[in-house]
């Protein structure tokens, strides 16, 4: 007997074996089979969808799921436009924390100020607190002298604006969050993730110093789950400045490791060590994605994360260690050093499951395309990025350099895998809001950026499924309604194949199924 029926449904597969079906059968969390092979099996429950349209359940390769639900808890100064009006959210964060300490904001935004704000500016409204505010790609900070003093004298700052490693060094001094409050945090982004049709994600880097949030931060998502505040499936990348030397056994030929050898691969289907995250540049927000030639209208190319040679033996150390590499390149330049590293460390030990991934590939080059296909790495890109902030990036980019921006058709043509994904919170995280943005290729003003690399909608949405499946090496469990794989769906309002391209980021996402069961039940 099945434990439920799915019935007059317009099903979308994914599966080019059976594209199209109209019954689904579940049993203990599988998919058991479709129309004829289940219409006429007894059913627990049976639900009549009223020809709404049944997709796998979106897959989000690329999210921070603590950080997005400590921003939507944590007092924010966007939309300010004006240096007063954002000073003016900080004094009120300043009178609600005690005397001596931290008062933490997000939603920081230079572009809107037209410059950065000052440590001498959030001085006169401090009143002894030490004050940190999160720029929002997360890449640096603006902080006031209390934060300044408490600095090493080596660390680089710009009038209280610190990028990267800087900020890195101001998040260290503060106390780490709990796991409970981790744990309430992760459970808010979740059930985000889940009206937003999401049902699996990849956590996008956890302990480090950039975006960790506690050393004990794996835990924290096993104490999520066991108080049932998990409700989707979650693959956690660990940052790469957790690995350390080990002397381990000569043939295993492993130079640093996370603590007892743990790697990509350990955990179950519900939570799991995903791939090595490696940042090697910046973000484009922040000006700091490191390029091979100057912005636009500035007088630099941003900046890598450390020495190329640094950052390459880290691509290297975790290759040989057997990890999964999800390297952070946005930058022409990162990407260079990525595929410099990638190709000498498959050199040393060729591994072709390994299935390394170019997180971002946010300017990739036409040159750059033929190394990634080679070298058999995935692009995992943000479309919503250039939905929100394309006129932006198109300007900074200019003329020649734009339409190479989070590229679609131009990675699937090389044969290269395209892995859809939002960097919530970063950027907007609806699924079929960037699936339309991957067909239209156009701004929120209507900027079209890179019409040629648009996409079909059916390509846009194997990003989120099929391709998401693969980047997370669940393939064979995850990405399409197959018989035997996970009942993890998405019911939609509409089909977003069949709507005009302006309204499928509109579609209503009316319920999700994970492991055969409603979400919202």
């Amino acid at each position: 007997m099945l434990s439920t029926r799915l019935t007059n449904a317009h099903i979308l597969t994914m599966d080019p074996d059976h594209p199209v079906a109209h019954d689904l059968g579940i049993w203990q969390g599988r998919i058991v089979g479709l129309d004829e092979a289940v219409t006429a099996l007894p059913a627990r429950r049976v639900v009549d969808l009223q020809g709404a349209t049944v997709l796998p359940g979106f897959i989000d390769s690329h999210v921070h799921l603590a950080w997005t639900g400590f921003k939507a808890a944590t007092p924010s100064v966007a939309p300010c436009t004006s240096a007063d009006d954002v000073l003016g959210v900080v004094a009120a964060a300043v009178a609600g924390t005690p005397p001596g300490g931290w008062a933490q904001l997000v939603g920081y935004d230079q572009r809107a100020l037209g410059r950065h704000l000052t440590a001498a500016e959030l001085d006169k409204v401090s009143e002894g607190r030490k004050v940190y505010l999160l720029h929002d790609s997360g890449h640096g900070c603006v902080v006031n002298t209390a934060v300044l003093e408490l600095l090493p004298a080596h660390v680089p700052h710009e009038d209280g604006f610190l990028a990267e490693q800087a900020m890195g060094a101001a998040r260290a001094l503060r106390l780490p969050y709990s796991q409970e409050e981790l744990a309430q945090a992760i459970g808010r982004a979740a059930r985000v993730c889940l009206a937003e049709g999401v049902t699996a994600c990849a956590e996008a880097g956890i302990g480090g110093a950039l975006f960790g949030h506690s050393p004990v931060e794996l835990g924290a998502y096993q104490l999520a789950r066991e108080q049932g505040k998990l409700p989707l499936r979650v693959q956690l990348m660990v940052a790469a400045d957790r690995l350390n030397p080990v002397a381990a056994h000569e043939d295993d030929g492993i130079p640093r490791a996370l603590d007892l050898g743990l790697r990509t691969g350990f955990g179950d289907e519900w939570l799991s060590v995903g791939a090595l995250k490696i940042y090697t540049d910046g973000g484009m927000m922040a000006r700091t994605a490191a390029l091979s030639s100057p912005y636009e209208g500035l007088d630099h190319a941003g900046q890598l994360q450390d020495d190329p040679e640094a950052l390459a033996d880290t691509i290297v150390d975790g290759h040989l260690g057997g990890w999964q590499l999800a390297v952070h390149a946005i930058g022409d330049r990162a990407a260079d050093v990525a595929l410099d590293a990638l190709e000498r460390a498959h050199h040393l030990r060729p591994r072709p499951g390994a299935r390394h991934r170019i997180e971002h590939a946010g300017l990739i080059r036409p040159d750059q395309l033929t190394r990634m296909a080679r070298l058999g790495v995935s692009a995992v890109v943000q479309p919503n990025f250039l939905r929100y902030f394309g006129d932006d990036y198109a300007s900074i980019m200019g003329e020649e350099r734009a339409p190479w921006m989070y590229r679609g058709r131009g990675f699937l043509e090389h044969g290269i895998t395209l892995v859809g994904s939002s960097d919530r919170p970063v950027a907007d995280g609806s699924p079929l809001r960037a699936v339309q943005f991957m067909v239209e290729r156009a701004s929120e003003s209507g900027q079209v950026i890179g019409p040629d690399e648009s996409v079909t909608v059916d390509e846009a949405l194997r990003a989120y499924t099929v391709g998401g499946a693969f980047a997370c090496h669940w393939d064979s469990v995850a990405g399409s309604l197959t018989p035997g794989k996970r009942a993890d769906l998405v019911v939609l309002g509409d089909d977003p194949r069949r709507v005009d391209t302006s309204r499928i980021g509109d579609i209503e996402v009316v319920t999700t199924f994970v492991d055969g069961q409603e979400t919202d039940e």
